[in-house]
């Protein structure tokens, strides 16, 4: 028990594990314990820096700093991920670790459709313009949804251009049957599939604009693709912005 007298997380994960282990467990129920299993291990992440970071600040105060990079570092960032590796795990989803007007650029890639909207990702963007110094700004990439609409009045083809750069070695490959299939898993990517996490809302350069403007930031401009920074394999089908405090 914790002391509030509630369950402690790493019982109830023991309890989830035992339920999924059941054959007799139903595929929504299994589902939707997955589900939670992954929050509570992201959850086990968060919490052990917390308690060295109580009041949500580290000491550094870190120039530059990459969000959600996963394996692609950048060097002289400061990457902060709720999964390793990275240079402090933490969720962003309650806030970005910094203090007030201390950092100058932040970049992040392919990282803000798979944090749930408007909850996690106004906050996060809000958070972005608290720590960003005057005239720092912010660098974001997501994949493109009205790329992905525009060619939505095709037929597809099964060499389709999107298929190959996107999903010929995946699972769901074989489940892409209709056009609507690939504009779905743009919005909605790999849903339920424990190598991959679920896109949570769909972006393009005009909701990247107000979801920033809304925010605070004072200009938000189509940022030019620096393959120094950013990964190349994100490039095709995505819209990068830089928004400035």
């Amino acid at each position: 028990m914790s002391p509030s007298g509630m369950p402690s997380v790493d019982l109830l994960g023991e309890q989830i594990a035992s339920v999924l282990a059941d054959p007799a467990t139903t595929y929504g129920l299994a589902r939707a314990l997955r589900a939670a299993a992954k929050e509570i291990e992201l959850h086990r992440y968060h919490h052990a820096n917390r308690h060295a970071w109580p009041n949500g600040r580290i000491g550094d105060k870190p120039a530059k700093v990459q969000i959600g990079g996963g394996v692609h570092r950048i060097d002289g960032f400061f990457n902060i991920d709720l999964v390793p590796p990275a240079d402090l795990l933490w969720d962003i989803r309650e806030g970005i670790p910094l203090h007030d007007d201390s950092t100058y650029e932040i970049f992040s890639e392919h990282f803000l459709e798979h944090i749930d909207y408007p909850r996690s990702a106004k906050y996060y963007v809000r958070e972005a313009h608290r720590v960003l110094a005057e005239g720092g700004r912010i660098i974001t990439g997501v994949p493109d949804a009205a790329f992905a609409l525009s060619h939505y009045p095709r037929p597809l083809e099964a060499t389709d251009e999107a298929i190959e750069r996107w999903y010929a070695k995946r699972d769901c490959r074989g489940d892409i049957n209709t056009r609507l299939d690939l504009v779905n898993l743009v919005f909605r990517d790999q849903d339920d599939d424990p190598t991959y996490t679920p896109h949570l809302w769909a972006y393009d350069h005009e909701k990247l604009v107000q979801l920033f403007t809304e925010a605070g930031f004072t200009t938000v401009e189509p940022w030019t693709f620096d393959p120094a920074m950013a990964n190349p394999k994100r490039r095709w089908g995505s819209v990068y912005v830089v928004a400035t405090k």
